[in-house]
């Protein structure tokens, strides 16, 4: 099987690799249009900034080829961000393959509890839907570190909590993306990926 890592100007790619290694699978980190089209599995991670980030992609044409993949993708973090319609951060069309829009986490103005922004640590999974989630990752702990959000919605295949409820994972015909990071959610996030690599 040949899996892709689509290498872009953002942060956090060798350690989905790495993760990759722990679970027995190689996998090639390209921005080459060819080898990306010829993967058998597709992986857009990232850690960054929405508009910088989607002017790289549009200078590269990684914006043209990453909707018009046909074989299972996965987006992390950043990547299922740039995955949908817009992005308030910097006010950035993105990629429009899931219809939703990435807005910013506002912490209330409550005495009772604090919530930091961006929001950092461990969440539960609730409500994941096959074929990437199983049934026993309901209600797994899994890592997060992000500002923005994507509110619950149609194409939400697992929700979380913070704050509010939004999507920790979307799914959309062959398209996936966690908001949360399966590369440093431990056994659950092994499991997550492992899903996406067997479909």
């Amino acid at each position: 099987m040949k899996i892709v890592i689509i290498k872009y100007n953002a942060g956090n790619i060798q350690s989905v690799s790495f993760a990759l290694e722990r679970l027995g699978f190689q996998s090639e980190i390209t921005a080459d249009h060819e080898s990306i089209r010829k993967a058998d599995k597709v992986i857009f991670p990232g850690v960054g900034e929405a508009s910088t980030t989607m002017a790289y992609l549009k200078k590269e044409g990684l914006d043209q080829l990453i909707p018009s993949l046909t074989q299972p993708v996965l987006g992390i973090c950043l990547g299922m961000q740039l995955m949908c319609s817009h992005s308030e951060e910097g006010d950035t069309p993105c990629l429009g393959i899931f219809d939703e829009k990435v807005k910013k986490f506002i912490a209330p103005e409550q005495k009772t509890e604090k919530f930091k922004i961006p929001h950092m640590g461990w969440n539960q999974l609730i409500n994941p839907k096959e074929p990437l989630f199983t049934k026993e990752l309901e209600n797994e702990f899994v890592y997060f570190v992000h500002s923005y959000y994507v509110a619950t919605g149609p194409d939400t295949a697992a929700e979380s909590h913070y704050i509010h409820p939004f999507s920790a994972a979307l799914r959309k015909n062959n398209f996936f993306a966690t908001q949360f990071h399966p590369e440093k959610s431990s056994k659950a996030g092994e499991q997550i990926l492992k899903n996406f690599l067997e479909m």
